[in-house]
């Protein structure tokens, strides 16, 4: 590598990760710790990474793969558990017991937490991440050796040259752009339907994750930490923010989420407001050549049931094998499996995301609103199963808590 005073540095790797999120940071550690030479290019500063308020409910599955590979040291000492959400309807509550009926459970530990455990470990560890550096450019995935060209804001340009890429940039990032539309098909659903996504600096009037199907929309109740609360509205997918004044969001929740018996909504600072569109969307396959999609890279879901960042680190996990695979033997069967193997876990992701939606939704499943009475009657039919049948609600359990699929 030249001197960082260069205008050009150039370095040679075997796995070249583009994005320092869950699913790039999981599988660049679990490249180091079996020796595989990797670096990870960022387009953020550190400071923004590690500062991005998203997800924050750990599926049991990935738990345990945190754990079995030690990178749980953060969750395990600072996450909650959950077995028990809460669903509220017509002024009723209906808890849902979900880690009874599997015997396990979630973690509630916040993404950007993640982030700083597993950056800090892969650091530590001797792992290269160059933050503030976009991908611009992705040559040669058609050769014995891919190049991605990045840049920095002092002007200089990195070339890393590396066999595999795996792109983890997210939806709008250079690899899933990268790859030829006519080797790919793309499935997509817009579900008409926004969340106001709110954070708060205020500890949650309720230890349970709530999700309240109201007249005026349904509203989410999710806490993050002791002192934060992550909170939604449904609202038009095409809101502004300048409508939601934190008056009138402390008013649409107090009321959307009033139940008899209800705690008192603990009021606070608004740290963070955005304005999400209900959208899914899957690329077949997820690689091309030399290049493998992880995450919202290769394929969006909806945040109802927190699936994205689960689903983006268990893509993770599975291009790790395979690359470990390949470099041990030789042997590049794994690698192009990669695709039919995450594929059956993303569709059945999906399809839950999409049944979570119609639960929680009165106009998801409407023929433009005309419908509404009969969706809220099939709404309450489907909290009544939940509650009282025990088939339902282990089902419900198995694709909410994320067991093996």
């Amino acid at each position: 590598m030249m001197n960082s005073r260069s205008l050009l540095k150039h370095i040679s790797t075997q796995a070249a990760i583009v994005g320092a999120g869950p699913a790039g940071l999981v599988l660049a550690l679990l490249l180091q710790k079996e020796g595989i030479d990797c670096v990870v290019v960022e387009r953020q500063s550190r400071a923004y990474v590690e500062s991005r308020a998203r997800a924050g409910l750990i599926e049991h599955q990935i738990v345990e793969l945190l754990r079995k590979h030690g990178f749980s040291e953060g969750m395990d000492l600072n996450g909650v558990p959950h077995t028990t959400c809460e669903f509220r309807h017509g002024g009723r509550r209906y808890m849902i017991p979900y880690g009874d009926h599997v015997h396990a459970s979630h973690f509630v530990y916040p993404q950007q937490f993640i982030v700083q455990d597993l950056l800090q470990l892969f650091i530590s560890r001797g792992g290269i991440v160059f933050f503030s550096h976009p991908a611009v450019k992705i040559e040669g995935l058609e050769s014995d050796r891919a190049v991605i060209t990045c840049t920095s804001s002092e002007n200089s340009v990195l070339k890393v040259e590396c066999d595999f890429i795996a792109g983890c940039d997210g939806f709008q990032g250079l690899c899933r752009s990268s790859i030829p539309s006519t080797d790919t098909k793309i499935f997509s659903k817009q579900y008409g339907i926004g969340w106001l996504a709110i954070l708060a600096e205020v500890p949650s009037s309720t230890k349970k994750l709530v999700y309240a199907l109201h007249k005026s929309g349904f509203a989410g109740q999710m806490p993050r930490t002791s002192q934060i609360t992550r909170y939604y509205l449904e609202c038009p997918p095409n809101d502004q923010l300048s409508n939601w004044s934190d008056d009138r969001i402390w008013s649409e929740l107090g009321k959307r989420l009033a139940v008899d018996g209800d705690e008192n909504l603990i009021q606070g600072p608004i740290v963070e407001k955005r304005v999400l569109n209900m959208r899914s969307v899957v690329m077949e396959p997820m690689q091309y050549k030399r290049l493998f999609l992880a995450g919202d890279a290769a394929h969006i879901i909806t945040p109802v049931g927190a699936k994205g960042m689960n689903l983006a680190i268990s893509d993770a996990d599975v291009l790790a094998n395979a690359l470990i695979h390949y470099f041990r033997s030789g042997d590049e069967v794994l690698l192009r499996e990669y695709s039919h193997v995450c594929l059956p876990r993303v569709w059945k992701t999906q399809e839950f995301s999409d049944w979570m939606i119609r639960l929680i939704h009165s106009n998801a499943d409407s023929d433009q609103n005309k419908d509404k009475d009969f969706s809220d009657r099939l709404r309450q039919v489907r909290l009544e199963r939940l509650q009282q049948t025990d088939t339902y609600a282990k089902l419900f359990a198995e694709s909410y808590v994320g067991l093996k699929q």
